[in-house]
């Protein structure tokens, strides 16, 4: 593999170098600085000219900043006559509006995937979108990777006596019920009813959660208001004990709180976004690894998606 180079940005530098350490190689070399009002300056290391190049940056927050920076970082090897250009991109930001959910709206998606595809990008690797039609709002390949591939494996080990998969919300049972599919396991719905962005109310449970140790299933937390509120009336309904697994770690606001101070027993994040803060209950799983053998067999024109069957 010596005809590519693995770059990242400033969004998650220790990724990038669990990345690049699987491939055995080096992170090459990029300078990333800011004007004195706060402009990105970025300029190359090293020579690219002919190399397919990997940028490594989750557009997680600050989001405007890290996706700037992205689109800077590719314009700047597209100009440095790179052979191809990928972008290997965690957490995609901005994932949650995917379509006009209310009049006079914007899909912010569509408009951020045309501009990663206007600055050059040939190809997008990316996990577990939000809504899967947004592999669509691009003209150039994306890889849509599944970290249940990772969660799966971490269940096993954990050797419950009685689990059982649970969705969120509604919105989220194809995802749960894949996992569930995987495992081998019975699934149940956490109906729930939204109030305004970022506020919920869980309603009711459909299913039986006696004694079971529940998994909740999703993609992102954010606040962690769902899964903590989800977690307790699983608990009042006799859940013998509740894990959440999220693949994207947003955990904006009160979110620690939250999760510190719930009935949940132990949340597991996959580390797409790094974390602002440790906490007791929430073990991190590195998908790195997966990444890197995705980026080693795209370079190498091998299957992707045997890796998930």
């Amino acid at each position: 593999m010596k005809g590519f180079k693995i770059f990242t940005g400033s969004a998650h530098p220790k990724f990038s170098k669990g990345l690049a350490s699987y491939l055995d190689c080096a992170l090459s070399k990029a300078i990333l600085e800011r004007f004195s009002d706060g402009e990105i300056n970025v300029q190359i290391g090293e020579s690219v000219r002919g190399k397919d190049v990997f940028i490594v940056q989750p557009t997680c927050a600050p989001t405007n900043d890290n996706l700037m920076e992205l689109l800077i970082m590719v314009d700047a090897f597209k100009r440095s006559n790179a052979s191809s250009i990928n972008a290997v991109i965690p957490y995609f930001g901005y994932a949650r509006q995917d379509r006009k959910a209310a009049p006079r709206v914007p899909i912010t998606a569509k408009l951020v995937a045309n501009l990663i595809q206007s600055a050059g990008i040939d190809r997008v690797i990316t996990m577990d979108l939000h809504a899967g039609q947004i592999q669509g709002f691009f003209d150039v390949p994306v890889d849509n990777l599944y970290g249940a591939i990772v969660f799966r494996d971490y269940v096993r080990h954990k050797n419950f006596t009685s689990p059982i998969i649970a969705s969120p919300d509604i919105g989220g049972v194809s995802r749960a019920r894949y996992f569930a599919n995987q495992l081998g396991l019975d699934l149940v719905i956490v109906d729930k009813k939204r109030e305004r962005a970022n506020v919920s109310e869980v309603m009711n449970i459909i299913g039986d959660v006696k004694n079971k140790d529940v998994i909740l299933i999703d993609d992102i937390i954010d606040t962690a208001g769902t899964m903590c509120k989800a977690a307790h009336v699983l608990k009042e309904q006799g859940a013998a004990s509740v894990m959440a697994i999220g693949t994207h770690a947003v955990l904006s606001g009160e979110a620690y709180d939250r999760i510190n101070q719930s009935v949940l027993d132990e949340v597991v994040l996959s580390d797409s976004i790094p974390l602002r803060q440790e906490s007791k209950k929430i073990t991190i799983l590195s998908v790195a690894p997966l990444f890197a053998e995705v980026v080693r067999r795209i370079y190498r024109n091998e299957s992707v998606n045997s890796l998930f069957i």
